[in-house]
């Protein structure tokens, strides 16, 4: 893994001897080629992460069509224009508005184990710049996502509009109390940490789904859970791996 992160770094150090304003003209043609390039290192470092975090997840690969939609989904037309050339290195990345894009490893991640269908229809918080929703629009039916700060979630309609990804829909919200009219949801991703799993997030699952979240102390470490509900509206609880992701913004609920 470690290799593979070096590789990709070097290569991108020799990005910006083309200057920015020619790298702007040749963003539709030789400069992909680029992006096509480092996009299947990023592949590759989301693999080796995956391995070597098996021992504790107990999931030594990503499921092939998750892995497919990471393929298929460009993460430079998500970061901002000036961190393009890091848009494959397996890290968050800044959005602005104290928001980030996530890591992809971690995307990669609570996807699988969210397993999503065709015929799913997913909720997510914090849209952020529309990253994993579009991800997840390839492999559900319908997606529809909730993000605290109004200019991302602009921001992030326009850009899933211009890229075709018609099934995705966003709102300005509080992700902690969900989008009830368009629910109940077959799969529950929640992108910020929360000391406890939201009731409003509970309630608008269907029998039979699955959230995953990270929950535990707002200013430590969470638990990576997958929280499922059987169908007589059970719930139960599984961890999977240590993370730390930022708060659920919204309010003093959490």
């Amino acid at each position: 893994m470690h290799g593979v992160f070096v590789t990709a770094l070097c290569f991108l150090l020799v990005l910006p001897a083309c200057g920015t304003a020619e790298i702007d003209r040749r963003e539709r043609s030789v400069y992909l080629g680029d992006h096509a390039a480092m996009h299947m290192l990023l592949l590759e470092s989301i693999r080796e992460h995956t391995k070597a975090t098996a021992p504790r997840t107990g999931i030594p690969t990503i499921d092939d069509k998750v892995m497919k939609a990471l393929a298929k989904i460009p993460r430079h037309e998500f970061v901002p224009e000036p961190l393009r050339a890091l848009a494959y290195l397996d890290i968050p990345l800044p959005l602005g508005h104290q928001q980030k894009i996530s890591q992809p490893f971690l995307i990669a991640l609570m996807t699988h184990i969210a397993q999503v269908k065709k015929t799913d229809v997913v909720f997510e918080t914090g849209t952020g710049a529309g990253y994993q929703a579009a991800i997840l629009a390839e492999l559900a039916a319908s997606v529809y996502s909730v993000e605290v700060v109004a200019p991302l979630a602009r921001s992030a309609a326009e850009r899933l509009e211009k890229l075709g990804f018609d099934q995705v829909q966003v709102k300005t919200g509080d992700g902690y109390y969900g989008w009830a009219e368009k629910g109940p949801y077959d799969v529950i991703i929640v992108k910020e940490a929360v000391h406890h799993i939201p009731p409003p997030l509970l309630n608008q699952l269907k029998p039979g789904g699955r959230m995953v979240a990270p929950v535990g102390p707002l200013d430590q470490g969470q638990m990576l859970k997958l929280v499922t509900k059987d169908q007589n509206g059970v719930i139960s609880q599984k961890d999977i791996l240590p993370v730390r992701f930022a708060p659920l913004q919204g309010g003093e609920r959490i």
